[in-house]
C-alpha cells in the first residue's frame, strides 16, 4: 500500500483528484480562481489501496481558497474549494 504525507493545518489543506487509469502520469494543473498565471501542478499516479488500484493526483499542501482545475492549458475542467486543515476530494 502507498503512503503519503499531507502537510495540512491552519490555512493549509490538501487536495486529492481522482481520475481513471487513462490519466496515469498526466499532469494536472491548479490555479487560484482569477489568477490563471499562478498555476502549479502534480502528476497522476497509480496507488495501491486496500480495495484495489486507484489513480489520483495528490496536492499535499494547498492554501485555503477556490481553485481552477485545468483540463489543458486553455480549458478549465472545474473549480474546487480547499478548506484549511482538511482533505478535499475532486473527481475528474
Amino acid at each position: 500500500m502507498d503512503s503519503l504525507v499531507l502537510n495540512i493545518g491552519g490555512e493549509i489543506g490538501a487536495l486529492v483528484i481522482h481520475t481513471g487509469r487513462e490519466m496515469d502520469l498526466a499532469e494536472i494543473e491548479l490555479s487560484p480562481v482569477g489568477a490563471d498565471h499562478q498555476r502549479f501542478h502534480n502528476q497522476v499516479h497509480a496507488r495501491e489501496l486496500p480495495d484495489g488500484i486507484r489513480h489520483n493526483a495528490v496536492f499535499p499542501h494547498v492554501h485555503a481558497g477556490t481553485y481552477t482545475v485545468w483540463r489543458d492549458s486553455l480549458t478549465a475542467h472545474g473549480t474546487v474549494t480547499i478548506a484549511g486543515g482538511q482533505v478535499t476530494d475532486y473527481t475528474w
